[in-house]
């Protein structure tokens, strides 16, 4: 059972500095995903900073609590992912 954290990194690029909440409706934030076995990206996703904070946060949730495998099938098998 490997951990999600020693398979994954969740990068989350902010389009402007501040708090998501109180983010100018133009921003665009990005989440990434990325194997680290192969450093290659495996989830991308970019839009509005409110959507992309409760996307990181879902995802972060998600990286704490089930292990890699349990991760990989929630989030890239085109599957909804696990709700609490």
């Amino acid at each position: 059972m490997t951990p999600t954290r020693s398979a994954y990194k969740l990068n989350v690029t902010h389009g402007s500095p501040g708090p998501a909440m109180l983010a100018l409706p133009g921003r665009v934030d990005k989440v990434e995903l990325v194997d680290l076995a192969t450093s290659e990206t495996v989830l991308f996703w970019e839009g509005k900073a409110v959507e992309a904070a409760r996307l990181a946060k879902a995802l972060r949730r998600d990286m704490r609590k089930l292990t890699a495998s349990q991760f990989r099938e929630a989030w890239l098998h085109g599957q909804s992912p696990p709700t609490s």
